[in-house]
């Protein structure tokens, strides 16, 4: 979850703590008290209340992050990406969704994995389903849009996954994508570590204090993290709903058909909202009269499209690889909206 922009050593800015999410947070209620006072209790009461219904989520959320990382669980995808093509590409789309890294350590990982021949398909299958859903995600997007949304935008990344990986295999049966990568990037940052291959999880992690001072310091960070997104999530969300016209949302991406799920996915990619941060807000949205297909594919493909996914994938390999995994991103993001329409 830590973003790609923190710990590469460079010296913050004195005015950067104003872009921080609690300072936008109280900034946005500050302004509501200042031009519109009357709305002002409102907005408050329906930011404060949605973020207390989220809170047993974001709990259990953060301490289960916290087991991952203690435990060092993450290691066991590494094994998704051992025996025939196929079996790789059905697990990595499966492990996609599961894999508790940070942003950061997706590229090292990945790039050891190319660096020793994994196959294109199973890569590109693991990178296009883990931006788009892990534990705190589905835990949240449950939460703000209900289980059957979390389960199904879980359902997308792994189909996402299985579609790009599939595709990229075929291609290079023709004989594209023969060499994918561009060149060797730095495999580490100072924030997170990478993890080893041939590692193995240490389950009971408390019989180990440096294990235990990981949960501790996961915990923190993680809980700090998903409070303050979702904090800045929830009074966007009141300021849409109290502030922005039904007609206006149902006008542009309500209805059934494939031009509003489009639209939202073209939309969606350029516009990326945080992981924790979408879906309330497209509760709001969903209120105000945008399709279930629709916002669907907004947040799938936001999730694409997210800074720190394209980051690692333009910093490792070709621009043509580039280009695929945005196309299967924003298809896949269409497909998911559609197929979410109908059921």
């Amino acid at each position: 979850m830590t973003d790609l922009t923190q710990g590469v050593g460079l010296p913050r800015p004195q005015w950067k703590w104003l872009s921080t999410p609690w300072t936008i947070s109280i900034s946005l209620l500050v302004a509501v008290a200042v031009i519109d006072i009357g709305q002002f209790g409102s907005v408050a009461a329906f930011a404060g209340n949605a973020l207390l219904h989220t809170l047993q989520y974001v709990v259990f959320a953060v301490l289960l992050l916290a087991f991952l990382k203690a435990t060092g669980a993450e290691v066991m995808v590494a094994r998704a990406f051992e025996g025939r093509e196929t079996r790789m590409i059905f697990l990595a789309a499966m492990f996609g969704g599961l894999a508790p890294f940070c942003s950061c350590e997706v590229i090292p990982f990945i790039a050891g994995l190319l660096a020793l021949g994994a196959p294109l398909s199973a890569v590109m299958a693991f990178w296009l389903s883990s931006p788009l859903i892990d534990p705190p995600t589905l835990l949240i997007t449950a939460a703000a849009l209900g289980w059957p949304f979390a389960v199904g935008k879980a359902l997308a990344a792994v189909g996402i996954g299985l579609f790009g990986g599939f595709a990229i295999k075929a291609a290079r049966s023709w004989g594209v994508f023969a060499n994918p990568l561009k060149q060797q990037p730095s495999t580490g940052c100072s924030s997170c570590g990478t993890p080893k291959m041939d590692a193995k999880p240490v389950w009971k992690f408390w019989t180990e204090t440096t294990r235990v001072e990981t949960f501790r310091k996961e915990a923190f960070t993680n809980g700090i993290f998903l409070l303050k997104w979702l904090a800045l999530a929830y009074v966007l969300e009141a300021l849409l709903v109290h502030y922005v016209k039904a007609e206006t949302i149902a006008g542009l991406v309500g209805g059934e058909g494939v031009v509003p799920i489009a639209i939202a996915a073209l939309v969606g990619m350029p516009a990326y909202l945080n992981s924790y941060v979408a879906p309330p807000l497209l509760a709001g949205l969903m209120t105000q009269g945008m399709s279930a297909g629709s916002a669907m594919a907004f947040m799938v493909a936001g999730a694409v499209s997210s800074i720190p996914a394209m980051a690692a994938v333009w910093s490792l390999v070709r621009p043509q690889v580039f280009a695929a995994y945005l196309g299967l991103g924003v298809s896949g993001a269409i497909l998911a909206g559609l197929l979410f329409q109908m059921v």
